[in-house]
C-alpha cells in the first residue's frame, strides 16, 4: 500500500510536468525558452531556501551544483533547445529515451535488478510516444536531436546520483538547493542570450506562477521524493505520462484531434506504465535474507552524515556479529532478527566500555 501510495503521489510531477505545454503556448511569451526555464526554477528554489533556512555543508556544496545542473539547468536549457528545433512530437519523444537510459545505467551503477519486463516497458513507452506525438511532416534538425538527447541522458543521470548519494537534509530544502543551483546555472547564458524581457503580460505572470510553483517546486519535491523510495527504472517509467498528459489537453482544451494511430499510442503508454510499476515492485524475500540485508541497505539508503553517525557507533563491528547473528531464531522473523541483532550490538558496546573502565581503574591501582 504504501509503494503504491508513493507510486501515485510520484506520478503527479510528470502529470503536472505535461501541462507544461499547454500554458507555454498559451500565457508565455514566444522565443524566451531560457527565460522560461529560468523562471520555473530560481524563484522556486529561493522561495524553498527562504522556507526552510538550511543551507549545504562540506561536499554537499558541489554535490548539490552537480544534481541541479543535472536535474535541472542542463535539462531545462536542453529539453527547451529541443523545443525550439524540433516539432513538439519529436523533441517529446527524445526526452521519452530518458527510461531507457535509466534503465541501462540502474544496473551498473546503483546494482539494481532489472527485470526483462520492465525493459520491455520501457521501449514500448518510447514506441507509445511516438506514436502520439510524431506526425508525417515532422522536420529533424541535427542539434535539435542532439539537444533532446542530452536532456535524456541529464536527467537520467541527475536520477543516478540522486539515490546513490541520498539526501543529508529534509526534502523541502534538498528540493530548493537543486532548484537554487540549476536557477544559477541558467542565469548566465539568460543575461547573455536573451536579456530580461521589457514588461511581462498578467496573462505571462499567472503563466510564470503556475510553472514555477505547482509545476516546478511542488513537482519536484514529489518526484525526488519518488526517486528516493522507489527503483529507479519503475520511477523514471512514470515520465511517459508527460507527453500524454499534454496530447490528452491539447485534445481537450485546444480542440486537437486525435488519429486512432494517437489513440493506440497513448494506450500503449498507459500499459506501459502499468508494467512498469508490476515489474519494478521489488521481491518478497524471507526473513533470513532480510535479516542478513538489513543493515547493508539500510546504511545505503542513509545520507552521508546519517552514515558518520553509524560508523561512529559501530566502528568495525558489524562483520563480528555474523556468527552471533546465526544464534538468533529464525522463527522470530525479520523484526525479531533485527531486535535481537540490536540489543546484541548494545551489549557488544556496553561490555567493550566497561572493560575499558576497569582497565583504567587498574591502572590508577597501579599508580597509586
Amino acid at each position: 500500500m504504501n509503494t503504491l501510495r508513493t507510486l501515485a503521489l510520484t506520478a503527479l510531477a510528470p502529470i503536472t510536468w505535461g501541462t507544461s505545454y499547454l500554458v507555454t503556448t498559451e500565457l508565455l511569451p514566444d522565443g524566451r525558452p531560457l527565460l522560461t526555464a529560468t523562471l520555473r526554477a530560481l524563484p522556486a528554489g529561493l522561495a524553498l531556501l527562504a522556507l526552510t533556512r538550511v543551507l549545504p555543508r562540506g561536499d554537499w556544496w558541489w554535490k548539490a551544483a552537480v544534481l541541479g545542473t543535472l536535474n535541472i539547468g542542463a535539462f531545462f536549457a536542453l529539453m527547451f533547445a529541443s523545443a525550439y528545433r524540433l516539432p513538439g512530437g519529436i523533441a517529446a519523444t527524445l526526452a521519452a529515451v530518458h527510461p531507457l537510459i535509466t534503465a541501462m545505467l540502474a544496473g551498473v551503477v546503483l546494482h539494481e535488478r532489472v527485470s526483462p519486463l520492465a525493459r520491455v516497458a520501457a521501449g514500448a513507452g518510447v514506441a507509445g510516444v511516438a506514436l502520439l506525438v510524431i506526425t508525417p511532416s515532422a522536420r529533424l534538425d541535427a542539434w535539435g536531436i542532439a539537444a533532446g538527447l542530452g536532456a535524456a541522458v541529464s536527467t537520467a543521470a541527475g536520477v543516478m546520483l540522486t539515490k546513490r548519494w541520498g539526501r543529508p537534509v529534509p526534502m523541502l530544502a534538498f528540493t530548493g538547493w537543486q532548484l537554487v543551483a540549476g536557477g544559477l546555472v541558467l542565469l548566465v547564458p539568460l543575461l547573455a542570450l536573451e536579456g530580461l524581457p521589457s514588461s511581462l503580460t498578467a496573462d505571462n505572470l499567472l503563466g510564470y506562477a503556475w510553472l514555477a510553483i505547482p509545476g516546478t517546486a511542488i513537482a519536484y519535491l514529489l518526484w525526488f521524493g519518488g526517486i528516493l523510495k522507489l527503483p529507479a527504472t519503475q520511477v523514471s517509467l512514470l515520465s511517459f505520462l508527460t507527453p500524454l498528459t499534454a496530447g490528452a489537453l491539447g485534445w481537450w482544451v485546444l480542440g486537437q484531434s486525435l488519429s486512432p494511430v494517437q489513440l493506440a499510442g497513448g494506450a500503449l503508454v498507459l500499459v506501459a506504465v502499468a508494467v512498469g510499476a508490476i515489474a519494478g515492485r521489488p521481491r518478497a524475500v524471507t526473513p533470513a535474507e532480510a535479516a542478513d540485508a538489513s543493515a547493508p541497505d539500510d546504511a545505503s539508503t542513509l545520507g552521508d552524515g546519517d552514515r558518520d553517525g553509524v560508523a561512529d557507533v559501530l566502528p568495525e563491528r558489524l562483520p563480528d556479529l555474523g556468527a552471533e547473528r546465526d544464534h538468533v531464531p529464525a522463527a522470530a522473523g525479520h523484526h525479531g532478527a533485527h531486535v535481537g541483532e540490536r540489543d546484541l550490538v548494545d551489549s557488544r558496546v556496553h561490555a567493550d566500555r566497561a572493560a575499558r573502565a576497569e582497565e583504567l581503574c587498574g591502572a590508577r591501582d597501579l599508580d597509586a
